[in-house]
């Protein structure tokens, strides 16, 4: 029986690495394309290979898929979490568009043909909440390439469905990961107040948010496709009034 193979694109960080090492604990095959290099302890997973890649650049970014397939076979999972993050300069808005959307279009459009179609094929996108909702700290590109990474997740539901791809998306709230840590672990009273204002009474990791999209990859998951899951701890079901009124000080 073939391994399952699956593409991951922005896995050298965060959510990502938490879903690269959950895919290698299970034994898959794991393709990563990222614009940084791994960490060394990633480099030696077993399953995994990493290519680095800006995939602004097209002309490498679909050599870098081309070797992928060559080298490792056919699709089974891919799994969207690149992020724009700026630099000096650079027009933030393209930037947003250019990274979320475009690339998303065009690896999708490329990969199409090479799924494996003996195996479970899924496609989800990492978004955020900010593709609902307004986030003051993000500006204008930023929600929207998130809205339209929901409608362009829509849109491929509803179009690959007849050749049995699902696509689904995940919104993450803010959460624990390996290079947030330090940062929450010194500053106790913001992440107690996360914790008091969500219902499920505590942070997010990047490994819960991993485990939703192994979820939305795999068989148990067969006949959802065109959905965007928050994972949130139910924060995203509180009115904005109630959390004032039952977290603001006492006067």
């Amino acid at each position: 029986m073939n391994r399952i193979h699956t593409l991951v694109v922005g896995g050298t960080r965060g959510i990502g690495r938490a879903l690269v090492r959950l895919f290698c604990s299970e034994g898959h095959l794991v393709s990563v394309i990222g614009r940084h290099q791994p960490d060394s302890a990633d480099q030696v997973l077993p399953g995994a290979r990493h290519w680095t890649v800006d995939m602004r650049d097209e002309r490498r970014l679909g050599a870098a898929l081309k070797d992928i397939i060559r080298r490792r076979g056919k699709l089974s999972r891919l799994v969207f979490l690149q992020r724009y993050r700026g630099g000096d300069g650079e027009d933030a808005w393209a930037g947003e568009i250019e990274l979320a959307l475009t690339a998303t279009k065009n690896i999708i459009e490329r990969l199409i043909p090479h799924f494996d179609e003996s195996a479970e094929r899924a496609i989800v996108i990492v978004g955020s909440p900010a593709g609902d909702f307004i986030a003051s700290e993000r500006d204008l590109g930023y929600h929207v390439a998130k809205a339209g990474q929901n409608q362009l997740m829509r849109y491929y539901a509803a179009v690959l469905a007849p050749y049995g791809i699902r696509v689904n998306g995940v919104s993450p709230a803010t959460v624990l990961k390996e290079e947030s840590k330090s940062f929450y672990a010194k500053n106790r009273r913001l992440r107690d107040f996360y914790r008091r204002i969500t219902p499920l009474g505590r942070m997010g990791t990047a490994e819960d948010v991993a485990e939703t999209i192994a979820f939305l990859c795999g068989p148990k998951a067969a006949f959802i496709t065109g959905q965007n899951i928050f994972v949130d701890g139910g924060l995203s079901l509180l009115w904005q009034e109630s959390i004032v009124r039952k977290h603001a000080p006492p006067k």
